[in-house]
């Protein structure tokens, strides 16, 4: 038995639960200098990471900005080429694909982006915009189709079809990432990476998003990977929960055990950060701020990626990077000292 066809028949394995598997993946992005455009050095943006996401589950990854969020989206759903490691997607290393043979994968994965002011074409209908996909791919076999089509995706995120004809200038933030949601619907995928889908939007009009987000995964068995920095959102929407640092993964638990017992020092200071509604619990609580900004992924620290900034570090955590481990059951953390 050849080595590809062994590793594609675990993918085939590990694929009846796991939609997406990722596997040691890097992405570098090459510092140059000179003339010559000699390179000098690497922006490490993403560092070893691997990690799975199984069928209808929500997988967020969370961290500060220059983490490597949604530089890991982008090579997931490779919008982006991975230096190194791989992607398997319903057992498949998407990795090896020629971009014809990736084609059929394009179509059963998606993006949300983050911002619904840039995302949209401002000089294209909204109903234009949406059924675009359809017209690539070839899916609607007439204009009759087409037209019905554009118009279920409308109604399926809460939009009414009459509005097909307008431009994007016409509609709010809300509304413009709900036609950002249609489109990622029209080519009915089963995984959607969602980059910050509610950052940019007010604070009253983020619950419906969130809301018609799971409600559309309710319906239609849809898989998420969405990139967030603010946690009472996660905590929301989210099944699972990855904590990014500096491009390498911090800690990885269920959402309700992330939230109840954060292992990390890291991650106990992203909760310290987020503000109780109660002022009384407010005040009695202890913060934990993290002193100094996040370091330059061109020249990361040695050992443990977070050493220079965590309140708990040794002598070791300079040395050797620290391995992650199942703390407890489903609870993996990556710190010595945990």
């Amino acid at each position: 038995m050849t080595t590809e066809r062994a590793e594609n028949m675990e993918g085939a394995r590990t694929a009846q639960d796991d939609l997406v598997q990722v596997k040691d993946l890097q992405m570098y992005f090459p510092i140059t200098a000179g003339l010559f455009r000699r390179r000098v050095g690497d922006i490490k943006a993403v560092d070893g990471i691997s990690l799975n996401i199984k069928r209808g589950q929500t997988l967020a990854i969370v961290g500060e900005s220059g983490s490597g969020k949604t530089t890991l989206g982008r090579a997931i759903l490779r919008l982006a080429k991975p230096t190194g490691g791989e992607i398997w997607f319903d057992g498949v290393n998407i990795l090896r694909l020629s971009g014809r043979q990736f084609m059929p994968y394009r179509q059963r994965m998606q993006v949300i982006f983050q911002d619904p002011y840039s995302s949209l074409h401002p000089r294209m209908t909204v109903g234009s915009f949406v059924g675009e996909p359809l017209v690539v791919h070839r899916l609607a076999a007439s204009k009759v189709e087409y037209r019905r089509r554009v118009a279920e995706l409308f109604r399926s995120v809460g939009l009414d079809p009459a509005m097909t004809g307008r431009y994007p200038h016409e509609f709010s933030g809300g509304q413009r990432q709900r036609i950002g949601i249609a489109r990622a619907l029209a080519m009915q995928p089963e995984f959607i990476v969602a980059d910050e889908p509610v950052s940019a939007l007010d604070v009253s009009v983020q619950a419906q998003i969130l809301n018609l987000l799971a409600d559309l995964q309710d319906q239609f068995g849809l898989t998420y990977m969405v990139i967030a920095h603010d946690l009472s959102v996660v905590r929301h929407i989210a099944s699972r929960v990855v904590v990014m640092y500096l491009g390498k993964v911090m800690e990885i638990s269920s959402a309700k055990e992330l939230f109840d017992d954060p292992l990390h020092p890291y991650t106990q200071a992203l909760m310290s950060a987020v503000p109780i509604p109660d002022p009384r619990v407010e005040r009695a609580r202890q913060r934990q701020i993290l002193v100094g900004d996040i370091p330059s992924p061109a020249n990361p620290p040695s050992g443990c990626v977070f050493h220079t900034r965590c309140p708990i570090a040794i002598d070791e955590c300079r040395g050797e990077a620290p391995a992650l481990r199942e703390t407890k059951p489903g609870h993996w953390t990556a710190c010595i000292r945990v």
